[in-house]
């Protein structure tokens, strides 16, 4: 038998629904007032009165979508004069407190607030006055049922304040996560294809062999930067639009971002350490990105010619290390790369830290966690240790 959710459960709304409550309480008031109809059916002044009152009410409720305020100031001191002159009690109370709710619901508390305050001094100055029908019992009900009612309707605010809040955090973690792929997709290919233009331009005149090569990697890395971009704005597609099928890139990849920055002219050295294992995809595209940003900014900033990248898989984080012999300007100030790629670590819950070393070379050193990985394939690679893991 399925659960009963009580935050699911949404009251009728619309002009449907604000035509059948008015009605509805119209036909209860009618049926109210019909006790003091004579006995050969007269109408007396104040029957009259309170039939004009009722249906003031009535008519306007379905009017407070588009004039919330003034409705429930109308509904409020009709239904207040209402009572003054009728000697019953009748339903007509409800669409003021009706009224009342959804001014708190729209997030006008004061306004609601000084409403629930009228209709409370109004009906204790008819206790005061000594009106049969009202008492200081009733005052303290009223009192409680109204703040009841504005406590309900600012509940509904807040929650429903905090669901539109958390949709805005997610489309802006969404934007900001495609903008980190595009960067990293673009600049990492546009840093390759400069490096490899620049050369075939070089060589053109004097070694037409090398320069086709070089103008064949650029073709080759191009065609794999715009398979990835495509790929990332996918979710942006249009309904119609064909979804991609590639996977996510992730380590498994790691040789084709080798292979893309010997071509750039660097040398590639991997390491590996610890028990390899399936990683959390997350962990896996974070540590693949940031491997990919570190390997363009070598080729981009630092004119360095080797390059180190260390993984070492432990039980429950990756820990990569990509060092270059680079002497090129300090990088922490090129771009949003290194920002970006600490963002990535920080989204994971680990760190990330990037800097200049002792003897001149530039490390970047990142700790990606994730739970504990019970059930595992592959077995232990006992490569050697990673320098500095």
């Amino acid at each position: 038998m399925p659960r009963l959710d009580p935050t699911r459960l949404r009251l009728p709304t619309g002009p449907r629904a604000d035509l059948a409550l008015a009605g509805f309480v119209l036909v209860l008031t009618g049926v109210a007032e019909g006790q003091r109809l004579g006995a050969d059916g007269e109408v007396a002044a104040s029957v009259a009165g309170s039939w004009a009152l009722a249906v003031a009410v009535c008519a306007a409720w379905p009017l407070h979508h588009r004039h919330p305020v003034a409705v429930g100031w109308w509904t409020a001191l009709c239904t207040g004069a209402y009572y003054l002159l009728s000697t019953v009690d009748g339903p007509l109370v409800v669409v003021p407190v009706a009224a009342l709710y959804a001014l708190a619901a729209q997030g006008r508390i004061k306004v609601s607030a000084a409403m629930a305050a009228v209709m409370v001094i109004g009906v204790g100055a008819g206790a005061l006055a000594g009106t049969g029908d009202v008492t200081g019992t009733a005052v303290f009900m009223l009192t409680g049922w109204l703040v009841a009612v504005v406590a309900l309707g600012a509940m509904r605010h807040g929650r429903l304040a905090y669901a539109e809040e958390q949709a805005r955090l997610r489309a802006t973690e969404e934007r900001l996560r495609i903008a980190r792929e595009v960067h990293d997709v673009i600049g990492h290919t546009m840093s390759v294809i400069h490096v490899q233009a620049s050369s075939a331009l070089h060589r053109m005149g004097r070694n037409p062999a090398l320069a086709e090569e070089a103008l064949a990697a650029v073709k080759q890395s191009s065609k794999e930067g715009l398979r990835e971009l495509r790929a990332t704005l996918g979710v942006l597609r249009q309904a119609d639009e064909e979804a991609p099928t590639s996977p996510s890139p992730g380590l498994s990849r790691l040789d084709e971002l080798v292979s893309s920055a010997t071509r750039a002219g660097l040398d590639v050295r991997v390491e590996r350490g610890g028990v390899r294992a399936p990683l959390p995809t997350a962990v896996d595209l974070a540590a693949y990105r940031i491997v990919q940003e570190s390997l363009t900014n070598a080729v981009r900033h630092s004119g360095a010619r080797h390059v180190v990248v260390a993984l070492r898989h432990g039980e429950r984080e990756l820990t990569l290390t990509v060092t270059d012999d680079g002497r090129g300007p300090v990088r922490a100030g090129h771009g949003n790369g290194i920002t970006g790629m600490t963002e990535r670590a920080r989204a994971l819950g680990g760190t990330l830290r990037a800097g200049a070393g002792a003897a001149g070379e530039f490390t970047v050193r990142a700790r990606l966690p994730f739970p504990d990985q019970h059930a595992t394939t592959g077995g232990a690679v006992h490569d050697q240790d990673p320098a500095g893991g």
